[in-house]
């Protein structure tokens, strides 16, 4: 399997891919291993946990440079995702023990009752290459908090960071056969779906997630998807300053070269500020600088894989037949590398795949609404429901709308953000169940309920 880089198209790394043969002696491994970690006092697995936060810190140079050189994100931006990965190690770290301890809810009379959590056993957690650190801790973390072992598959377009990851986990006290890293492609997932595990927990697309939805479903175990979106921004005609709404709806399009399942993936704005919201947006669109994602200046980098610029191109394509204007870039960078320029289309409409297709790059269409009515009408029609935000100096009126979005995180006034201590879920095409807030620490373990007399 070879790794490149999507800067350069260069070979970075060949690594093997593991066979079924080995992904069922790991899977033995973890199976062997995970009583005796489980049995670990709590404390000691957070103490293990908090080594491995700390390592992350120390190590951060060389984890970011890997980090861009196989996926292809600014270099601050890979800082920015190391950091915010801490982050949410911290969060774990502070409340694990609150909501993983013993629960009483009769401590006296006859009959004294008690919940216990105990751990799932061993799970798989497939990851996605957008965000490794992020999503990756948003699962092995509070499931090795809570005494499970985990087969980690990252992304075979991040998978020199899935190894970092091993390297330091184990070095944080982590034992070997508690945490096991699973090389390779569909292949090597499609061999963790045959496996009798106790849970599945997969970051990326739709089609996938409902592929392991449907192939894991006879086994009756936890099966949660974090997949994908098609995020709206709603600006409304009350907003104070325009320009800095519309640097925050850009960077909220393109951070992270527009991978992000919460990336604003199309805008809608009032009819009476929409002409000064474009050409904000467009201005500032323009002066950001496409590159080298190793050099300091540079904040659109590459595509991870090298298949989206077609799809990417297609969306353009199909917008612009359809009878949109492109105001900017629509077509493949450099002639080196996976660069798609920054691009603003608008004069777009529900009958163009741009404006009803996740994109995931950085890419964006923008269209012009009478009034709240029709913002919510088009905001609405989609079949993802991850995130949805509302720019307004008036919260009754965001409010008003955000109630009626399906969506799993609301934003007011920001966009494209995760907070550790608030949970975070998909509704129809954008997943199952919730990780982080105290319902991602509790969703890797199990409830037994005590009934003690006497």
């Amino acid at each position: 399997m070879q790794i490149i880089n999507p800067a350069t198209e260069e070979v970075i790394r060949e690594i093997a891919e593991d066979s079924q043969e080995i992904i069922i002696k790991k899977y033995q491994a973890a199976l062997d291993g995970q009583p005796a970690w489980a049995a670990v006092p709590l404390h000691q697995r957070i103490a293990c946990i908090s080594k491995f936060y700390q390592l992350l810190e120390e190590e951060k140079k060389e984890l970011a440079e890997i980090l861009t050189s196989e996926v292809g994100k600014p270099l601050q931006q890979s800082y920015n995702e190391l950091n915010g990965a801490r982050n949410r190690i911290e969060f774990f770290i502070k409340n694990a023990a609150k909501w993983l301890g013993d629960e009483w809810i009769e401590e006296e009379g006859a009959t004294r009752e008690k919940i216990v959590y105990e751990p799932l056993g061993v799970i798989a957690n497939i990851s996605a290459w957008n965000y490794p650190y992020l999503v990756g801790v948003n699962v092995f973390i509070p499931a090795l908090i809570g005494g499970n072992a985990v087969l980690y598959k990252p992304s075979e377009y991040a998978t020199l960071t899935g190894l970092q990851i091993q390297r330091l986990l184990y070095r944080s006290g982590i034992p070997e056969n508690v945490f096991q890293v699973i090389t390779g492609k569909g292949a090597a997932g499609q061999t963790l779906l045959e496996l009798p595990l106790n849970g599945y927990f997969f970051t990326g697309s739709y089609r996938t997630g409902k592929y392991i939805a449907e192939h894991t479903a006879g086994k009756l175990v936890p099966v949660q998807l974090e997949l994908g979106g098609k995020d709206p921004l709603y600006v409304m005609d009350d907003v104070e300053d325009i320009r800095v709404v519309a640097g925050a709806a850009l960077e909220g399009a393109v951070y992270n070269n527009g991978q992000s399942c919460c990336a604003v993936e199309r805008i809608y704005v009032q009819e009476k500020i929409y002409e000064p919201f474009v050409q904000a947006f467009v201005e500032q669109a323009r002066k950001m600088p496409v590159g080298d994602p190793l050099d300091a200046k540079t904040e659109i980098g590459p595509l991870s894989r090298k298949e989206q610029l077609k799809t990417l191109m297609e969306q353009v394509t199909d917008a612009k037949l359809k009878g949109a204007e492109i105001l900017l870039g629509g077509k493949q960078a450099g002639a080196k590398g996976y660069f798609f320029e920054p691009t603003v289309v608008v004069n777009t409409n529900h009958n163009m795949k741009l404006m009803t297709e996740e994109s995931f790059g950085p890419v964006i269409g923008i269209q012009k609404v009478k009034d709240d009515q029709e913002a919510v009408q088009l905001m609405k029609d989609t079949p993802y429901g991850l995130t949805a935000a509302v720019y307004s100096k008036n919260f009754d009126r965001a409010e008003a709308v955000m109630k009626q979005m399906d969506t799993g995180t609301v934003y007011w006034n920001c966009c494209d953000r995760v907070s550790a201590g608030l949970p975070w879920s998909g509704r129809k095409n954008s997943g199952l169940g919730a990780t982080l807030s105290y319902q991602g620490i509790r969703a890797f373990v199990q409830p037994k309920a005590y009934h003690l007399r006497g």
